[in-house]
């Protein structure tokens, strides 16, 4: 049997490593090239990994599974069956099926339930799909437990998704409490409370901990797919939606300041042309001094319109490298802040206000240095009555903000860039930047010319 792995990561290397012992005949793709499990051939590209194949093994990421399975359809021979074993959403699954075009009668869904690293090949796996079946049994060559449900691509990570609810939530709760602990000088007592309610005790703990912490991205996408089958199914992903945005943080606390200062040095014309004009606030939220330009995590703040009784709140629970992005209502009659709560918002390390709705003292916060966007000016203070929401989500000149979302603003404008898009963001409006240069320099020669 003649099998083709494509993508190399931790479990991608351990199936593959699986297979290869079996004696099947084991080639793998990935582009990073990463080092190859012992007996497993290392091939140039998807065309040439699943060429003669008998069972093609997709574990590219979620991100890229559509575009892998398109590249890989041509190629595919007649008896050739195609698994899918991204985590992803039931749609991406249906759209990896469709991207197999003529072969899509042969495509399989598999879900893997459980931990590959702690399992090995043996994980137990969901199968779906026309071909779950003949999938199923080459998993199960290697002891692993495989319920094939047969159904449609997507049936099986429809059943992971509703596991995920639990599982990943599970993990982002033991970690906030192991990090509660350690913060309150209490490790010890915590983990030991932790450890009794587990069965596995201290080894279950440290595995869930540990294992939310390391795979903190993929499983922030995994639980925010999850958090979308909740509400298309009329549940409400209160908890779900919270697990997403726990994962997210830890990654975000990876390589936040990087980031920060990557979107620092773009544009947000660039920015909005890589989004496809998506997430730009209103055009009346405008730079109430030239020439500022900040890049930040949003802290979001609904005010009552006139009434800045939020953002004094909010100062109390910011972080450095925060940005205030403030729904006023539009209101431009009374300013939501001056001087005074600037100078305290740069105590804090926030580095700009993003507010619909007024402020006064420009010319100092213009001298503070601290940039502020809004609807307008007004000398007339505001109210401290509320009611008003802090770190909620909310919508400001007509874009959803999430907490941590990245926040670009310049002469412009502003623009709010999801925390999960950041990075796609980027490489988009870098590749904005450049093709926009290369016009430049054209327009420039053929004028000299």
């Amino acid at each position: 049997m003649k099998i083709a792995v494509l993508g190399l990561g931790e479990a991608g290397s351990i199936y593959a490593a699986g297979f290869a012992a079996t004696g099947a005949t084991v080639t793998a793709y990935d582009p990073a090239t990463p080092p190859l499990p012992t007996g497993v051939a290392a091939a140039d590209g998807v065309a040439a990994a699943v060429r003669d194949a008998d069972l093609v093994i997709s574990l590219v990421t979620a991100a890229h599974a559509v575009a892998v399975a398109a590249e890989s359809a041509p190629h595919l021979g007649p008896n050739a069956v195609y698994a899918d074993l991204n985590a992803a959403s039931p749609q991406l699954k249906t759209d990896v099926a469709a991207a197999l075009g003529d072969h899509s009668d042969r495509c399989a869904d598999v879900a893997v339930i459980g931990s590959v690293p702690q399992f090995g090949p043996k994980t137990a796996l969901i199968a779906s799909g026309p071909a779950s079946e003949k999938v199923s049994e080459a998993f199960r060559s290697l002891g692993a437990e495989v319920d094939s449900i047969g159904g449609e691509p997507g049936d099986a990570s429809r059943r992971k998704m509703l596991r995920t609810v639990f599982m990943k939530g599970l993990g982002a709760i033991i970690s906030e409490a192991v990090d509660a602990g350690a913060a309150a000088g209490e490790s010890a007592w915590v983990r030991e409370q932790i450890a009794k309610a587990l069965v596995g005790g201290e080894s279950a703990l440290d595995r869930l901990d540990k294992g939310t912490r390391k795979h903190a991205l993929r499983r922030a996408h995994e639980s925010q797919a999850a958090a979308d089958l909740l509400a298309s199914l009329g549940v409400a992903p209160v908890m779900t939606t919270a697990t997403a945005g726990r994962h997210r943080s830890f990654h975000e606390a990876d390589d936040l300041t990087a980031l920060l200062d990557a979107f620092a040095e773009i544009p947000t014309a660039a920015i909005g042309d890589a989004r496809e004009r998506l997430g730009v606030i209103a055009p009346r939220v405008q730079s109430v001094w030239p020439g500022a330009h900040i890049a930040g995590r949003s802290f979001p703040v609904l005010c009552r319109p006139g009434d800045n009784k939020g953002i004094h709140q909010a100062l109390e629970q910011v972080r450095p490298g925060d940005v205030l992005v403030v729904d006023g209502g539009g209101d431009p009659s009374r300013a939501l802040i001056g001087e005074l709560i600037a100078h305290r918002a740069i105590n804090r390390g926030v580095r700009g206000m993003i507010i619909d709705g007024a402020v006064r003292d420009v010319e100092a916060l213009q001298e503070a240095g601290f940039p502020v966007w809004a609807v307008g000016t007004s000398p007339a203070g505001p109210y401290k009555n509320g009611p008003c929401r802090v770190g909620e989500d909310t919508s400001v000149g007509g874009v959803a903000v999430h907490r941590g979302d990245i926040v670009v603003a310049d002469g412009d404008g502003a623009i709010v860039v999801p925390l999960a898009e950041a990075h796609r963001t980027l490489t988009g409006a870098r590749a904005v930047l450049n093709d926009e240069a290369a016009r430049y320099q054209k327009i420039l020669s053929e004028r000299s010319g």
